[in-house]
């Protein structure tokens, strides 16, 4: 069986439930407006979640470059979006990446599809950080990697204490961003 069958075959069964689902909550699935909507529910929900089916590693491996550069490295106001793993409802906001290359450098679209294959799975946004921090620190083994994750998260402004503007911000670090010198330096670079 192809991957292809596989996410068709996903696809009728998630657009099967969500059909059902519509009834349970009064409406009626009939109506006009829903007939088509299990369908675009079930293609939604598999693009939101197709960090799943991506490798990441293979993504930063695919343009490895050695090069004898040693300072840091950012990326930062890369856009995400993910669903809350408690409520599958969205949360979004920016990540910042830094890393200090150590014999080799990746191409830096290679970071920012990183966060989007980790942002693309049920999440919570402490081990989205930890995870992209990981895969990059694994993968490229450069001195340090830091990431910093900026997020407004529709499950605490939608419903719950309802608090529209409240962020989330989490960070994760390792090799020298350990040293609070490197840490500042960083912080004060994606605050420009």
């Amino acid at each position: 069986m192809s991957f292809e069958e596989t996410a068709e075959e996903r696809k009728e069964a998630i657009s099967h439930f969500i059909s059902e689902i519509i009834p349970m909550i009064g409406e009626d699935a009939n109506r006009e407006g829903l007939i088509k909507t299990p369908d675009r529910v079930a293609k939604a929900l598999l693009y939101l979640t197709k960090g799943y089916h991506q490798n990441p590693e293979e993504i930063l491996k695919s343009a490895l470059f050695k090069e004898n550069y040693r300072q840091m490295v950012i990326v930062k106001d890369i856009d995400l979006f993910s669903l809350c793993e408690h409520h599958m409802l969205p949360f979004f906001g920016k990540a910042h990446v830094a890393y200090i290359p150590n014999g080799y450098v990746t191409g830096l679209s290679k970071i920012a599809r990183v966060v989007d294959v980790f942002a693309r799975r049920l999440q919570v946004q402490e081990r989205l950080t930890t995870q992209i921090k990981e895969c990059i620190q694994n993968t490229l083994n450069p001195l340090g990697v830091m990431v910093v994750i900026e997020a407004q998260h529709m499950c605490m402004q939608m419903r719950g204490v309802e608090k529209q503007n409240s962020i989330t911000t989490t960070s994760d670090f390792t090799g020298v961003f350990k040293e609070q010198k490197t840490r500042e330096e960083f912080i004060a670079l994606i605050k420009k």
